[in-house]
């Protein structure tokens, strides 16, 4: 099968098998070699088959953002152990939880608190439960930021709420980046610092925690930050959940490559978006059918990376270098801009920025060798 068989039609996603398969070793290798666990943010794809990849490569567990997504992986079947990086507030979501975890569908959750509240709504669902296979993270967030506590102190304070609640604490948590706004030295120093303070929460709630206290982080830009500082912790448990290395991209996570920063062989862009050029209406401007609902653009527009004629039956021709940029997006069609000579019927192959948010505008995608397809990925819609 070819990504330009019949019945296929552009724009198509496609992610690259070899570079998927490098990514995943090439992380896996660097966080096992730093004593640490991962916990793959899987909300960055969805996808049960990229999951199996990871959790092949040795990923301890599989992190969620919703508890839609959670219902999403535990009806996988195939992630015994999952972490939801993020409150969980609902009494709903938590009697469904209990449920979950009595049934033994799932070997082991771990979920944050970062009120009294979050404690209480707990308590209350997994009153009269064996609360083994129920872990609570105290959340630590930044002044201005999104969740969590403000501080230390009060990352003690809660801890002793979920203690005396009769809950299992295992340590500590956060995303480190809210801290930083940028990628040289002042924003490394800045994670520095948020994971020093993570680890000093850490030690604050040690005593309360019947085995090493978790110490989690996030790291997809920062993971250099976040291994070195973390697993400074003398008896901690170090939990990283970067998720979006998977795929990496051309855009946000190759300027913020942590990992070269690591030692590491450079990460490769995985994924390709592929539209047709539509319509060449005047000099210097082709629009291409792809748009806001098929790509990107939070944080950058997508990067033209090469354009391809196609014969008489939409088979593609021999790739030819493109020099182009998109200027905007509409929901179905992207404005080139070229002094290159394009026609309406070639297909431009497109590199993304952020992952994440390309992924969720598909239900289907194909891995491929070249123009060939190895396999067929499918994006799970979360589970409401």
């Amino acid at each position: 099968m070819r990504i330009d068989d019949p019945g296929r039609s552009w724009p198509l996603l496609t992610l690259d098998d070899a570079a998927v398969t490098h990514n995943v070793a090439t992380v896996a290798d660097v966080v096992a070699r730093h004593g640490a666990e991962h916990a793959p943010h899987v909300k960055t794809h969805l996808s049960r088959e990229l999951w199996q990849r990871q959790r092949d490569a040795g990923a301890w567990g599989a992190t969620v953002a919703t508890p839609a997504q959670l219902r999403t992986v535990v009806g996988w079947g195939s992630a015994p152990r999952i972490l939801l990086a993020n409150e969980l507030v609902d009494p709903r979501d938590a009697a469904w939880l209990r449920t979950i975890l009595d049934a033994a569908r799932a070997e082991e959750v771990w979920v944050y608190v970062d009120s009294p509240t979050g404690v209480d709504v707990l308590r209350r669902a997994f009153d009269g439960a064996d609360h083994r296979r129920l872990g609570v993270l105290v959340e630590l967030g930044v002044p201005g930021g999104r969740t969590g506590v403000r501080g230390v102190a009060e990352a003690a304070a809660l801890a002793g709420a979920v203690a005396e609640a009769g809950l299992r604490l295992v340590g500590v948590a956060g995303y480190e980046g809210p801290v930083a706004g940028s990628t040289d030295g002042a924003g490394l120093q800045a994670v520095g610092a948020w994971c020093r303070r993570l680890r000093e929460a850490g030690a604050a709630v040690a005593g309360l925690v019947d085995d090493e206290v978790v110490l989690s982080a996030g790291g997809s830009a920062f993971a250099d930050v976040v291994l070195a500082e973390l697993t400074a912790a003398s008896g901690a448990r170090v939990v990283l959940r970067s998720g979006a290395y998977l795929t990496h991209d051309h855009g946000h996570y190759r300027r913020t490559d942590p990992w070269t920063r690591l030692g590491t062989a450079p990460l490769r862009p995985a994924i390709t978006v592929h539209a047709a050029v539509l319509s060449t209406p005047e000099a210097g401007l082709a629009v291409c059918g792809m748009g806001r609902r098929d790509v990107s653009f939070d944080l950058d527009l997508p990067v033209p990376l090469h354009v391809r004629t196609t014969d008489d039956a939409g088979r593609l021709g021999a790739v030819r270098p493109l020099d182009a940029h998109v200027t905007a997006l509409d929901d179905q069609h992207a404005y080139l801009r070229t002094d290159d000579a394009l026609t309406p019927g070639d297909v431009v192959a497109f590199g993304i920025s952020h992952p994440c948010t390309t992924f969720d505008k598909y239900r289907t995608g194909l891995l491929t060798d070249g123009d060939v397809v190895v396999g067929t990925l499918t994006f799970d819609l979360q589970e409401k």
